[in-house]
């Protein structure tokens, strides 16, 4: 296995293996449910997309506040979905193969790199990446290819307070249940 590191901000950061996905890769599930973004591994689990009248950017900020409060000092991991069409930050470094051999950038980081290293994703003008975990894998966040929303697995702690901020617009899922939120449609 080889380490590589890109530099961005006057620092080096050190970029993800398929050692550091594998708890990940081949556990989600095919379908609709929830289970098709997180790995049937946590105690619960919601989905969330900026209410009316939010940027999507006090959005993003308000996730990103909660998430950090409910994790021990550590770094995060940041997973940004290599599309050909949106910034993955370092578009030369090596890429990981997850859930539908898609190809993913992951970059040992952290939640203030997650809100700042970009513009623009696939849903819109925010920065956070498609995929981000903190290093103990006590939550997980995933925006899937062609959905509208972000997909959350987390204690049942985490989501009842990402529940609660308005900012944030989640809503508990079972993972048995179709995660499209109410008012949205595939596309």
């Amino acid at each position: 296995m080889v380490i590589m590191d890109v530099s961005k901000d006057g620092r080096s950061w050190r970029v993800g293996t398929a050692d550091d996905v594998a708890w990940l890769a081949d556990q989600v599930t095919s379908g609709l449910s929830i289970t098709a973004a997180i790995p049937p591994l946590y105690d619960a689990y919601a989905t969330f997309y900026p209410p009316d009248g939010i940027t999507i950017e006090t959005h993003e900020r308000a996730v990103v506040d909660e998430l950090r409060h409910h994790s021990a000092e550590q770094p995060w991991w940041l997973g940004y979905l290599d599309t050909g069409a949106h910034d993955i930050v370092f578009p030369d470094a090596p890429k990981q193969s997850l859930y539908w051999d898609w190809r993913y950038l992951l970059v040992e980081a952290g939640p203030d790199q997650a809100l700042t290293w970009r513009s623009g994703h696939m849903r819109g003008p925010g920065s956070l990446p498609e995929l981000f975990f903190p290093a103990d894998r006590s939550w997980l966040v995933s925006a899937l290819w062609d959905d509208a929303w972000t997909d959350i697995g987390a204690t049942a702690t985490v989501i009842t307070t990402l529940q609660r901020n308005p900012l944030v617009n989640a809503r508990p899922v079972r993972p048995d249940e179709d995660a499209l939120p109410p008012g949205l449609t595939r596309e």
